[in-house]
C-alpha cells in the first residue's frame, strides 16, 4: 500500500494564482486524486507458502504544521475549498492564514502534513494478527500576500 497522500487546497485570489493566497482567506486539507488509495481504508492480501495474509490500513490523523506557527490537526481528508463559504474556515478541517508570507524566507510559509496511519493485519491460518502504526511527514511550501486596496 502506498504512504498517505496529503494536499493543501489555497483558496486563491483572483489575480495571484491557484498556488497564492490572501491573509484571511481559507487554507483547507483536501482530498487529492491519491486519496482513495492512500487516505483509505485500503486494504490488500497476498498467499506465500499456503499462508494468506491481509492488511488495511487508514489514515486516523493529520496534523499541518502551517508554517505560520500554527497547527491544524484533521480526522477525515478535509473538503475542497468552496466560494460559498467565503473566508469562513470549515468545521471539519480549516486554517485561516492572517499574516502574508513575505518575511519567510523565500517569502513562503513553509509547513509540514504529517499522517499517521493505523494498518491491521490478519494471517488466520496462524491464528495471528496485530495493528501498527506509522507517520509520514510531506512537506509544503504556500505564498501568502497582502493586497491593498485603493477606493
Amino acid at each position: 500500500m502506498r504512504g498517505p497522500g496529503v494536499g493543501l487546497d489555497l483558496q486563491a485570489a483572483p489575480t495571484t494564482g491557484a498556488s497564492t493566497t490572501l491573509p484571511n482567506a481559507p487554507a483547507r486539507s483536501s482530498p487529492t486524486p491519491s486519496w482513495p488509495t492512500t487516505f483509505g481504508p485500503a486494504t490488500a492480501s497476498a498467499t506465500a507458502g499456503g499462508v494468506a495474509a491481509t492488511a488495511t490500513a487508514k489514515v486516523a490523523r493529520v496534523r499541518w504544521a502551517m508554517g505560520d506557527c500554527t497547527t491544524v490537526t484533521c480526522h477525515g481528508p478535509g473538503n475542497p475549498c468552496a466560494k460559498s463559504r467565503g473566508a469562513t474556515p470549515p468545521p471539519d478541517c480549516g486554517h485561516l492564514c492572517e499574516r502574508p508570507s513575505s518575511e519567510e524566507p523565500g517569502g513562503r510559509y513553509r509547513g509540514t502534513a504529517t499522517a499517521t496511519r493505523t494498518t491491521t493485519w490478519t494471517a488466520p491460518v496462524l491464528n495471528d494478527g496485530g495493528t501498527f502504526t506509522e507517520a509520514r511527514a510531506t512537506g509544503f511550501t504556500a505564498d501568502v500576500r497582502e493586497v491593498q486596496v485603493v477606493n
